[in-house]
């Protein structure tokens, strides 16, 4: 029986009840709609050597529209043709890319409001015209590869932020230990390491040599920036003269695919670790697949290839082309890893040195070192080809790409 009293005393539950039913109702028809996605800071390093660049600028990019905003300088230093950003995302390094042994490596402190850049210090590059910088997974070491000066230098990262100086310092013109040189006297008068790339468990580092034709693996500590592998794994794709200079990880982590400069070829490898070993080891093994990248009635002597990426999704890789001034998309196989030919566009300017994709994967950006422009291409997730450019925009002797 509900008597006056117990009626009294249900009703506030009763009441609660209601409300938060009739809340759910309303937020069923009045839901927020998804926030529209915020434009994305982008940076590029300059050639302060040629034209009016002065360093490192900062863009802005909407990935709903593809398009940049006007370049601002956000900091200025001598040719930062490769840069690196730690995974806090507080701190930017570049390489200051000159041919000259007192070569440095520049902090940055990121404005995490503005994204200007406030340089914190400079550290020895351990060489001549460094080419490539790439921080480990839990943001403690650096590694860095001195193009010019034939060596590869790791770093700790201080307290600070600024980088030791060398830990290590590997000279690679000590040919007992590495490759011979190859047989274009012209290109490989030295060795010439031109990437430090760090495999995706944080726990090799693989560098290539466009003087040896070869790849050599490396054990790294992190916490140490010590290469803990006393004699270098050596790998190659048995065509002296191609000149290679940069490899991608496939993202299932166990293809890995290398562009050479030389003879503008890309080629396929199997990577597999060995992990109860100490120091680990990996092996890199060739396939013996390779694609050209240029057309077969372009000259190869005029071409140099540059920069080469996998899709995030894996489905699909892209090459640069310095001379012929073209983007190739290839499809991947994703049993066996081949590469086929989907396009040939031209970059929309001249000596596509490096490019990028944006955070969604669906833009790609492309600097024109030698016309002085940026250009803006969109991909089609599904066929993986390019449309474009959406945008080109002006500045002046673009030589590197970050996202940040």
């Amino acid at each position: 029986m509900l008597t006056r009293r117990r009626f009294l005393l249900l009703l506030p539950a009763a009441t609660a009840s209601a409300s938060a039913s009739a809340q759910d109702l309303a937020s069923l028809f009045h839901r927020k709609k998804p926030a529209p996605l915020v434009p994305t800071r982008v940076y590029f390093g300059t050639d302060t050597t040629k034209g009016v660049s002065k360093g490192i600028y900062l863009s802005h990019f909407d990935s709903a529209t593809g398009q940049l905003s006007s370049p601002l300088l956000a900091a200025t230093t001598a040719r930062p043709s490769y840069m690196a950003i730690t995974p806090t995302r507080k701190h930017l390094y570049a390489v200051n890319a000159i041919n000259d042994p007192s070569a440095t490596i520049s902090g940055f402190a990121i404005d995490q409001r503005t994204g200007m850049l406030r340089e914190i210090g400079q550290v020895s590059s351990g060489g001549a015209g460094p080419a490539y910088i790439s921080i480990d997974a839990t943001g403690h070491a650096a590694f860095v590869a001195n193009y010019f000066g034939s060596t590869v230098a790791s770093f700790r990262m201080l307290p600070d932020a600024m980088l030791s100086q060398p830990v290590e310092r590997i000279n690679f013109n000590d040919h007992k230990r590495f490759a011979p040189l190859g047989p274009n006297t012209a290109r490989q008068d030295r060795s010439h390491p031109h990437c430090t790339t760090i495999s995706p468990d944080n726990r090799f580092l693989l560098v290539c040599d466009l003087g040896t034709d070869h790849i050599s693996v490396f054990a790294i500590d992190p916490e140490t920036a010590q290469l803990t592998t006393g004699t270098p794994y050596l790998f190659t794709n048995s065509r002296p003269g191609s000149g290679n200079r940069h490899v991608f990880f496939h993202p299932n982590g166990r293809w890995i695919y290398g562009i050479n400069e030389i003879d503008s070829t890309i080629d396929h490898y199997l990577w597999t670790e060995a992990s109860t070993l100490n120091p680990p080891q990996a092996l890199l093994v060739n396939t013996g697949h390779f694609v050209k990248t240029i057309a077969a009635s372009f000259p190869e002597e005029k071409n140099t290839a540059a920069e080469v990426a996998v899709s995030p999704d894996g489905n699909f890789l892209y090459a640069s082309n310095r001379g012929e001034d073209t983007l190739v998309v290839y499809s991947i196989d994703q049993d066996n890893g081949r590469l086929k030919l989907v396009q040939r566009i031209p970059s929309g300017g001249k000596t596509p040195r490096h490019f990028t994709f944006d955070p969604t994967g669906e833009w790609i950006l492309c600097g024109n070192q030698d016309s002085a422009t940026v250009t803006v291409f969109h991909r089609n997730g599904a066929t993986g080809r390019l449309t474009g450019p959406a945008q080109s925009m002006a500045l002046d002797a673009v030589m590197y790409t970050l996202f940040a």
